[in-house]
């Protein structure tokens, strides 16, 4: 049985990824004291790997606090990394100067959680949209008013609306703008930190189908952070569950519904409401998560989910579990797949 991170899917065994990400760490500093000395570390990301290619949908899923935030704005350059790699079109992120990293970050674009504070109130939209190509100096007015226009009809929003504030649109129109926004640089990569939740449920629907619109349109690459997995259900190709720093379970979407490995995926599954369908091959039972995700800046010993899971055994105390590849590229960090600890 293997104990490398996963890296790869079958499917994607000749193409180059677009994104080659190795024991990532992002460790935030705890100080005391007079003179403000370390006396700890937050590891926010704790030596995550995956790969992310061309025209691929990979979804990071977790509780608030697990460090997938984190992990987003580091690999899109807006947090330098303590340790690990992060390499993008083939170029070493982390081996870049801040002048060296415009051209990757105009290869990059992220869309936030909450529009309404990622538009700034003030300007109009056409400003907002335009923004971009003026601060990498693209185009003449002319070519950017136009550009402007075609953005905005890309995300199915009147041209007209360009007059318009922020504070004159709905919820979701005002994510169409944000998008439009990331888009004005024709992007390979877009990370998507919980881009529906602060929409209603009709609106997420319809976000969601713009973006896979965009994604065929365009071969975009899509990095999406969230807590819901019903939400990724259908929209991602892999999906990663992490857990205080650390991916927990990792598989493609089908796989990860169908036949969870991960206790602490079992009990997430557990918490979405369904209809009996008699298609679902894993019927998750109810399965209560224990209690709150432990402080990151001291985690508990062995399994950092030990104390919340509910097939605990002794060495799960004691042994930090490595990321089995227990089938076909589906990796799982649980002592229940390791022969020598397994009761």
């Amino acid at each position: 049985m293997s104990e490398e991170p996963a890296m790869t899917t079958p499917v994607r065994e000749q193409e180059s990824a677009l994104l080659e990400v190795r024991d990532l760490e992002k460790y935030y500093p705890i100080t005391a004291g007079l003179f403000r000395r370390q006396v700890g570390s937050v590891r926010a990301v704790d030596g995550v790997s995956f790969d992310l290619y061309p025209g691929e949908t990979f979804a990071i899923v977790g509780e608030s606090g697990c460090g997938k935030t984190t992990l987003a704005k580091t690999v899109a350059a807006l947090q330098e990394p303590t340790g690990g790699s992060i390499v993008f079109d083939g170029r070493s992120i982390g081996e870049l100067s801040n002048r060296e990293l415009k051209p990757v970050r105009r290869q990059v674009q992220v869309v936030y959680q909450d529009p309404a504070s990622s538009l700034n109130p003030r300007k109009r939209i056409k400003a907002i949209v335009a923004e971009p190509l003026i601060v990498h100096d693209i185009g003449t007015k002319a070519e950017r008013r136009e550009r402007v226009d075609e953005l905005l009809e890309q995300v199915d929003l009147p041209v007209e609306y360009k007059y318009r504030y922020p504070g004159g649109l709905s919820g979701g129109q005002q994510q169409r703008v944000a998008i439009a926004r990331a888009l004005a640089l024709n992007p390979k990569l877009l990370v998507l930190d919980e881009p529906t939740s602060a929409l209603d449920v009709s609106v997420q629907a319809k976000v969601i189908k713009l973006l896979e619109r965009l994604q065929r349109e365009y071969g975009l690459a899509y990095l999406i952070i969230t807590h819901d997995l019903s939400l990724v259900k259908n929209f991602a190709d892999r999906i990663g569950v992490m857990y205080l720093g650390k991916f927990m379970e990792l598989a493609s979407s089908d796989d990860l519904f169908d036949n969870p490995m991960n206790p602490y995926t079992e009990q997430l599954l557990s918490a979405i409401p369904i209809v009996d369908d008699e298609e679902l091959k894993y019927k998750p039972a109810e399965i209560s998560l224990k209690g709150e995700a432990p402080d990151p800046s001291s985690p508990p010993s062995g399994c950092s989910f030990h104390p919340r899971c509910h097939k605990v055994f002794d060495a799960c105390s004691k042994i930090d579990p490595a990321f089995y590849d227990v089938e076909s590229d589906h990796h799982v960090r649980c002592l229940l797949y390791d022969d020598d600890h397994r009761e």
